[in-house]
């Protein structure tokens, strides 16, 4: 199964180097959190990514490109006519397909763009821009075990997004607006979607979380796979540097691969 990452966004500007290179590709102890993300996935065995590219798309383009050169060490020698040896290469077990899904497109719009890449089958997808400790076995249990088109994993934290009402069988009903005090689930991305998903989405112009997922919702066709364990997105510089701060420490919940 292809996992599909969201990573086109212009996103929000959390420190000087975000004005170079798009935010997924910011670094959490030396390697961009969009890596971060890979890893996790990888570690349950989903090693096929297609990556939704825009803004600074040639940044991810020649990061990839250049894998080998960030994970090895290289030995350049010009007495040899520029002979380059690599050593000790250290490779993922990766597929990676980065597609240009447009500057100014919409969250939506991106994903009915790599449709041609997913094919007619379920896929994962998640947003480049925050690390989880989610059980991706116990996730795709939970997807195949109910039938319906769409699951997206759901978190309890301090509420910046709009919430999810959910029923008792982990229906999502509705989308809505946080109020000050409000304790409701959030979406977290980490989601399974079947590929009639597709059909609900317009073009460019359409946001994912709107639309679509309203109108899936509403059709009681949305579900919820509630994750109590660690999640956090990379919106603020002082998220970042939480983020980084875990990494140092030692002390990364998300890190759930050895190597």
């Amino acid at each position: 199964m292809k996992v599909v990452l969201l990573a086109g966004g212009y996103g929000t500007r959390i420190s000087e180097e975000s004005q170079f290179k798009p935010k997924p590709m910011l670094e959490i102890g030396g390697m961009p959190i969009l890596w971060h993300i890979m890893k996790e996935y990888s570690h349950y065995g989903y090693n096929e990514f297609i990556i939704c590219a825009g803004y600074k798309q040639h940044v991810i383009k020649e990061w990839f490109a250049d894998y080998f050169l960030h994970t090895s060490d290289i030995t350049f020698d010009f007495t040899q006519g520029n002979k380059v040896i690599v050593h000790n290469q250290h490779s993922e077990p990766w597929k990676v397909t980065v597609v240009d899904t447009g500057l100014d497109t919409m969250t939506g719009g991106r994903i009915k763009r790599i449709q041609p890449y997913v094919g007619n089958e379920p896929f994962m997808m998640t947003y480049g821009d925050g690390v989880s400790d989610v059980d991706i076995d116990k996730l795709m249990v939970f997807h195949k075990s109910h039938g319906e088109i769409a699951t997206l994993t759901s978190v309890s934290v301090e509420q910046r997004f709009g919430v999810l009402d959910i029923n008792e069988d982990d229906t999502i009903r509705a989308f809505r607006e946080k109020s000050n005090d409000d304790g409701s689930r959030i979406n977290a991305g980490y989601m399974v979607l079947n590929p009639e998903i597709f059909d609900y989405i317009a073009g460019d112009s359409t946001v994912f979380e709107k639309a679509p997922l309203e109108a899936v919702a509403k059709l009681g066709k949305l579900k919820a796979y509630q994750h109590d364990g660690f999640w956090q997105c990379m919106d603020t510089k002082r998220e970042m540097d939480k983020l980084e701060d875990m990494w140092a420490s030692g002390q990364a919940p998300w890190k759930t691969w050895d190597n």
